[in-house]
């Protein structure tokens, strides 16, 4: 819904041109108050259930890490709002009407000492052939320049693949960054979010966020969807990228969320031990 109040199917003309153009969009739509405080007190469950993993970068919040009704519940509740009607009507205006849920994960910078995230794009790292996600980031808590908002370049998912060096940093919460000449960070722009509040990015946008330095904590969830076209290739072998949680994609599930598996080579089954 608008700010308003008003309902709105997917992004407007203008906020698409803007996706187009920039690879990144902040559009008029809002979470409404009560599933934000939904995720809200899912979050905290979670990182009350998961105090063993820092939570600068917790991946797959969907998907339950451990057999039992808690880890099921909690999970169930990401699921759910990944998959809501209204969230899949934006991304559709992003990559059309056939999509697939492939991931999500909670960003939870902790005030003083959250955790920086290097410059780098998202593609380089993910076994989709093509490349196609659009990332949906929703903030659960207000997200500004000084707790360490997502920072990214403006069109520079129109630039094509950026050269990417690895090199586990216990500081970051991601080990790719990008290592090109290039790339030049002056043109960034700051992605800043009233809690409630989303963007949608392209999957080629350079972007990365600077520490939280601040009193006030900056937490977010991303919603990542990949267009049927694509394959989610078990088979490619991705190396690890975040020092602070495992990433493993062979054994990922995936959904099919509106539409028909239009590449015909996406394995739904592999991974929904739970179901």
């Amino acid at each position: 819904m608008t700010a308003n109040g008003a309902v709105c199917r997917g992004l407007t003309p203008a906020e698409l041109e803007t996706y187009r153009r920039d690879g990144l969009v902040i559009p008029a739509w809002r979470l409404p108050p009560d599933r934000l405080a939904a995720l809200q007190e899912g979050m905290e469950r979670l990182l009350r259930a998961r105090p063993e993993v820092r939570p600068d970068f917790l991946p797959i919040p969907h998907v339950p890490w451990e057999d039992s009704a808690e880890a099921r519940a909690i999970a169930r509740g990401f699921f759910e709002a990944a998959m809501a009607p209204d969230l899949l009507d934006l991304v559709e205006s992003a990559i059309g009407p056939d999509i697939i849920l492939w991931t999500t994960a909670l960003f939870c910078k902790p005030p003083g000492v959250g955790a920086l995230v290097p410059w780098h794009q998202d593609g380089e790292y993910w076994p989709i052939r093509p490349p196609g996600t659009v990332t949906l980031w929703l903030a659960l808590d207000r997200s500004t320049r000084e707790n360490g908002a997502m920072q990214f370049v403006p069109g520079s998912h129109r630039v094509g693949y950026f050269k990417h060096r690895n090199a586990a940093n216990p500081q970051a919460a991601l080990d790719n960054e990008i290592d090109d000449p290039r790339f030049d960070a002056r043109a960034a722009r700051f992605d800043e979010l009233d809690a409630g509040q989303l963007s949608l990015h392209d999957v080629m946008l350079a972007h990365g966020s600077a520490p939280n330095r601040s009193r006030h904590r900056r937490a977010g969830l991303t919603f990542r969807y990949m267009p049927s076209t694509s394959h989610f290739d078990r088979d490619l072998k991705m190396a690890n990228v975040s020092s602070l949680a495992p990433v493993k994609f062979a054994n990922r599930p995936i959904w099919l969320a509106r539409g028909i598996d239009r590449c015909g080579k996406n394995d739904f089954t592999t991974g929904h031990w739970w179901e």
